[in-house]
């Protein structure tokens, strides 16, 4: 490992769907009252027709979740499908389906993988361009984030971080996650380019100042993680950082900026526990 590698994100990439979706918004393609439906059409009946853009992105859609993650391990085998046939974000609809309605729309947070997995799918039928092509032309490139991308898990370079399941012993997560990822996660990245990414973010390069307000201002707080969320990111529980974080099998990361101050962090590790200790050797949060 060195300071070059490029290493996975995990939930760190909701961040960057959220901005997709929030460029599409910025172009008055969607907006945060855009039903999921008229975009869905009759795919994923079970999500009710009152579910909206901004309730996907805030966690307060009620979906049911096809990754539950209070549930078990975080290096448990969840898949029952052949990982290499998620190639795409429309190839997600198989494991999308089936989860009835857990709430009704807007009811209250509850934190939905799913939920960022159909923002992908709103955003890429919407706008008429595939979800990795999307994030890349609408966030990494006015970001100058160069060594960023959602690589398929059989075809990475020399310079990616293996994940490994455990602090010791050589197995790694190549047969836990989607051979590429989606809404949800998939990412990977250097800690260089999360640095271009936040003050980009606010120079206004990716979206528009009052979108990223509304992506970035809280929404709810979450006593379990001892953080708020707005709509697609953290914010600190008393300060007012915002935060993207990931966890994984073979990943953990957590990124943040200090609006107040200009200054960022970022702490990225390929095990699933690595980046925690730094954390709080930092005594930040």
């Amino acid at each position: 490992m060195t300071i070059a590698h490029r290493c996975g994100l995990a939930s760190v990439s909701k961040g960057f769907t959220a901005l997709a979706v929030g460029a599409l918004i910025d172009d008055g393609v969607l907006s945060f009252e855009s039903r999921a439906r008229d975009m869905l059409g009759a795919d994923l009946p079970l999500v009710h027709d009152d579910v909206t853009v901004g309730h996907l992105l805030a966690h307060t859609s009620g979906i049911g979740d096809y990754l539950d993650e209070a549930h078990g391990e975080i290096t448990d085998y969840i898949f029952d499908r052949p990982l290499h046939l998620f190639d795409s974000t429309e190839a997600f609809l198989p494991v999308l389906d089936g989860h009835p309605q857990v709430s009704t729309p807007g009811s209250g947070f509850t934190y939905c993988n799913s939920g960022f997995v159909v923002l992908a799918l709103v955003a890429e039928r919407a706008s008429g361009v595939p979800f990795h092509e999307l994030v890349s032309t609408r966030v990494f490139a006015p970001a100058g984030m160069a060594d960023t991308g959602y690589p398929r898990a059989d075809e990475i370079a020399g310079d990616m971080a293996l994940g490994y399941l455990d602090e010791r012993g050589d197995r790694t997560n190549v047969f836990h996650l989607p051979v590429r990822g989606s809404g949800d996660g998939g990412a990977f990245t250097t800690v260089a380019d999360l640095a271009l990414f936040w003050t980009a973010l606010f120079a206004g390069k990716v979206v528009s100042d009052s979108t990223r307000g509304s992506l970035t201002s809280a929404l709810n707080h979450v006593p379990s993680e001892r953080m708020r969320y707005g709509r697609g990111f953290w914010r600190g529980w008393e300060s007012d950082a915002v935060i993207l974080e990931g966890y994984d099998a073979g990943v953990s990361a957590r990124t943040w900026h200090d609006p107040s101050s200009g200054v960022t962090g970022s702490i990225i590790a390929n095990t699933s526990e690595g980046a925690w200790p730094v954390i709080a050797a930092l005594h930040w949060s």
